[in-house]
């Protein structure tokens, strides 16, 4: 073997060895430039937004593509160690990938990137430490609350369908009792409590996870009140005069109409009305009467 022979593949395996796997300059056995790969991998992963991560393959005036796979811990001890490609990044261009729909289980999952150039492909660049879901950071939700007339609403940020809320809110007075309320899904206004005006009620909220069995801080507290005081004395004012004329008016028309129903007023008819006076009538004498009634059977 000669020097000439030897070169090629020294010079590749310096370049590799100096640059951590990932020469820009590198050079395979055979002498033709080898591509290098990517380098630096790392997940940011924040309320289960899992984001693979790595540096961009620089060459000048050249698009390069990138391939990611993973392999959780069925993979790696059920089926001879196979390689997954990612749902959404078999080939991406950009340096990063989204792989929160491919860690779907609380197990380890190894992964890893290579750089596509038209028919090259760079060696395989792995995560020095596999990843696993229940690391995620969980932030407090947001949240904005409100009153609709006296009712107390809260609307929480919507985490995704994995995520549900622990709602704290009380009335802000001393030795007020803290209520609680599981709000199963963010997105939408939930009722939580009808106000009494003059005091302020205050709300904080937390995110929980089953999958992983953690949750969030509780968020930055809230409070809103509900204002006007003499709205419910005017109301009560006007409920007081109600009642009492109430109690006046509905006696006087109960009597009437039991009046009316029990001993209603009847009006003789014509016929049976007396036009002579009475008192001729009682004066009338037995003879006058015997004489009529001669008179009578006469004719």
């Amino acid at each position: 073997i000669t020097i000439l022979e030897v070169w090629p593949f020294s010079l590749y395996w310096f370049f590799l060895l100096k640059n951590k796997g990932s020469p820009l300059f590198a050079f395979a056995p055979d002498g033709v430039a080898a591509l290098p790969a990517p380098q630096n991998l790392s997940v940011h992963s924040t309320n289960m937004k899992h984001l693979l991560m790595w540096s961009p393959v620089v060459l000048p005036e050249e698009t390069v593509y990138y391939s990611v796979e993973y392999q959780g811990e069925y993979e790696s001890l059920y089926t001879s160690d196979i390689w997954i490609p990612s749902k959404w990044c078999s080939r991406t261009e950009g340096p990063e990938c989204d792989v929160t729909d491919d860690i779907t289980a609380t197990v380890p999952y190894s992964l890893r990137v290579r750089a596509i150039l038209g028919s090259q492909t760079s060696a395989w660049s792995i995560l020095e430490q596999p990843f696993n879901r229940n690391s995620t950071i969980l932030t407090p939700p947001g949240m904005e609350i409100s009153k609709d007339g006296f009712h107390l609403v809260i609307e929480l940020e919507d985490l995704g369908p994995q995520f549900q809320f622990l709602v704290a809110y009380w009335r802000r007075e001393p030795d007020t009792k803290e209520h609680a309320k599981v709000v199963r899904k963010g997105g939408i206004p939930v009722h939580l409590e009808t106000m009494e005006p003059g005091a302020p009620y205050c709300v904080k909220a937390q995110a929980l996870v089953k999958a992983i069995g953690r949750h969030s801080a509780f968020s930055q507290t809230k409070c809103v009140e509900v204002q006007g005081e003499a709205l419910p004395l005017v109301l009560a004012l006007f409920a007081f005069f109600g009642f009492m004329l109430i109690l006046v008016v509905v006696p006087l028309s109960m009597g009437q109409l039991l009046q009316y129903s029990c001993c209603p007023m009847v009006v003789l008819p014509d016929t049976l009305k007396i036009t002579n006076s009475p008192q001729k009538l009682i004066s009338c004498r037995r003879e006058e009467v015997d004489v009529c009634a001669t008179a009578m059977l006469s004719s």
